[in-house]
């Protein structure tokens, strides 16, 4: 059944260009995965006051779909009124958590409006958890036992067919913790947290996190994970099977990164700035669960991964002045990049910073300047790129986050101009597109660059509707 209905949003997504009616790049309500009243009476609504008719047409196409293409729910999946819900990334029929957890993350602000998007919601927590019992340190899991072309990787623990892809990411265990954080913040429902399996899978979150602050040498004899891989690609696999070594911080260390290339150095900035916030909000659920032995480790964690952060995050560039690092090692190596994949230019829109920080200030500059290497500039537009993808090809999902992140008006507007061009083509967001033809692009099914895109919008009517609504509306 998930083989059909994936063939049928295929042919649906790959029909249509952005001058046609905007209903018809959703695909039929018949093969829709998931419908939510309250979404769909959202995008009627704002869209029909957005100035800019191409705008609001992609918009229209992004918003929903996540749960238009992407969402697998079962009502009753894990028990009687126990819902299950298994989020694709689009084009790959497996689930990340991090992507999961991102492409769902504009709805939550609207599950007290719909029941039935809130039983969802509980359904993707649900299945988080079940995905952490099963294997805590793989990245993206199958919807049942399908196995992967990834099942013949040498890793530790060992790979399962209940596993897509088996890599390390620490941004995978805190996107637990951050939807967890989100939908309670939002509900104030316990429900999904009063599970045994939730207790039981943030338990072994915690563990993990505190495992993995360890100094590589000290782990390195008998390692809980390791991993290689038969490629040609460098960043799919790990040196020596446990990567680059790292001394004590106070941070965690991560294998991959959350474009599941291999970190440089194990210290990812970024990632620690977001466990610093999740391990507090989840302490304060925690206590209110009556878990106070977690609570306080979560907490222990939290002040020691700030300590690392404080110490080994900030850095004097040459050029820029204080600025956050992207990588270290606690060995005095950094590495001075960015990545569009939750990098450092992301920092307040996960709820770490203000944008008026003036370390992340100085950091934005340099992550939009030609000294970042991934940064990319050419007759079609400019943004943040990545390892993950070619030289010169930049990711909507960067250029979405500078607006996100914008306190200047003509940039905001400069970066949807850029994401029009960009969704020229099929009315959607894509993976990545050649900076000097965005007729060039990779995965044209990629739902997190959707569901970010749609929530940039529905943030930019609230802080900002001089710039995208009628004037009426503004």
């Amino acid at each position: 059944m998930l083989v059909i209905a994936l063939t049928a949003v295929l042919i649906a997504l790959s029909t249509g260009s952005v001058q046609d009616d905007p209903s018809y790049f959703r695909p039929p309500p018949s093969v829709r995965k998931f419908k939510s009243k309250a979404i769909d009476d959202l995008i009627t609504t704002l869209s029909a006051k957005m100035k800019d008719p191409e705008l609001a047409v992609i918009f229209t196409n992004c918003l929903p779909n996540p749960l238009d293409t992407t969402v697998n729910y079962t009502k009753n999946g894990y028990g009687e009124g126990v819902p299950d819900t298994f989020v694709i990334t689009g084009d790959i029929p497996a689930m990340w958590l991090r992507d999961g957890m991102f492409q769902v993350w504009p709805y939550i602000k609207y599950a007290n409006q719909d029941e039935h998007l809130k039983d969802m919601l509980r359904g993707v927590i649900n299945r988080m958890a079940a995905s952490i019992l099963i294997d805590h340190y793989a990245n993206a899991y199958n919807y049942a036992d399908e196995g992967s072309p990834w099942q013949h990787d040498t890793r530790f623990p060992p790979m399962n067919k209940k596993l897509w892809e088996g890599k390390y990411e620490l941004d995978t265990l805190l996107s637990v913790l951050r939807m967890s954080n989100g939908y309670y913040a939002e509900t104030k429902d316990l429900t999904p947290f009063k599970r045994t399996d939730w207790v039981k899978a943030v338990s072994t979150i915690l563990d993990t996190i505190e495992y993995e602050q360890t100094p590589t040498l000290d782990s390195f004899k008998l390692p809980r994970y390791f991993f290689a891989r038969d490629t040609e690609t460098p960043t799919d696999t790990l040196e020596h099977m446990v990567g680059w070594p790292a001394a004590w911080t106070g941070m965690a260390k991560t294998a991959f990164r959350p474009s599941d290339d291999a970190a440089k150095y194990p210290f990812l900035v970024p990632i620690n700035a977001m466990a610093t916030r999740e391990l507090g909000l989840i302490a304060d659920l925690l206590t209110t669960l009556g878990q106070p032995k977690l609570a306080a480790k979560a907490k222990k964690l939290r002040a020691e991964i700030q300590t690392g952060l404080d110490t080994w995050g900030i850095v004097n560039h040459t050029l820029f002045g204080r600025i956050y690092s992207y990588e270290t090692d606690g060995y005095a190596s950094w590495n001075f990049m960015d990545d569009a994949n939750t990098g450092l230019l992301s920092l307040p829109y996960l709820g770490i910073l203000s944008p008026k920080d003036e370390v992340y200030n100085a950091t934005r500059q340099f992550i939009l300047s030609e000294h970042n290497p991934y940064w990319f500039k050419g007759t079609a537009g400019s943004g943040v790129g990545s390892p993950h993808t070619k030289l010169l090809w930049a990711w909507p999902m960067g250029i979405t986050m500078q607006a996100f992140t914008s306190e200047s008006d003509e940039e905001i507007m400069e970066c949807l101009a850029t994401l029009k061009r960009a969704a020229k083509s099929t009315g959607f967001m894509h993976e990545s597109f050649y900076v000097d033809d965005v007729s060039k692009f990779t995965r044209p099914w990629f739902a997190w660059a959707n569901s970010l895109f749609g929530d940039l919008i529905l943030h930019l009517a609230k802080t900002r509707p001089h710039l995208i609504l009628k004037s009426a509306d503004a």
